[in-house]
């Protein structure tokens, strides 16, 4: 009898606790960005170098996933932009010590607005990952919105 007792006691606690677990349901359909850093992208290039195979878990744990990311600003022409983690005069394209990673392709949500060579700004948006076209990014931000701008 007291066995009875003892697990309906333990049954009836668990089910009590229960009711307070958190349940993922429909409550946050919006998911947070990964904060993504220029040295997660020096990681990848990388580790892309010594792993032929790492694209593939790049594209399993990030391609895809939202992130948000901070550098400057620098005009590809009059329509598109690069993010990079250094400024023009040290860029991907100036500078012989800067790499594939330093740099990313942005493909804005809308309408590009107008920005300065050099502006600092945080965006987020979609983690794409190249690795089928070479003569294009590497990296891109795509469906980019910019959360912030100094």
């Amino acid at each position: 009898m007291l066995k009875k007792i003892i697990i309906t006691l333990y049954v009836a606690t668990a089910l009590f606790l229960m009711g307070f677990t958190p349940q993922n349901n429909q409550h946050n359909s919006q998911e947070e960005p990964i904060e993504m850093t220029w040295e997660v992208l020096a990681n990848i290039s990388k580790s892309m170098k010594v792993m032929a195979n790492y694209s593939n878990t790049i594209k399993e744990s990030l391609h895809g996933k939202k992130i948000k990311i901070s550098g400057y600003v620098i005009p590809i022409d009059s329509k598109s932009y690069v993010l990079s983690k250094n400024m023009y005069s040290h860029c991907f394209f100036c500078s012989t010590s800067a790499g594939i990673e330093t740099i990313m392709g942005i493909q804005f949500k809308n309408k590009p607005p107008r920005l300065k060579t050099d502006t600092f700004i945080t965006l987020e948006g979609t983690f794409f990952y190249n690795d089928k076209n070479k003569d294009d990014w590497t990296f891109y931000v795509q469906n980019a919105v910019i959360t912030n701008k100094k």
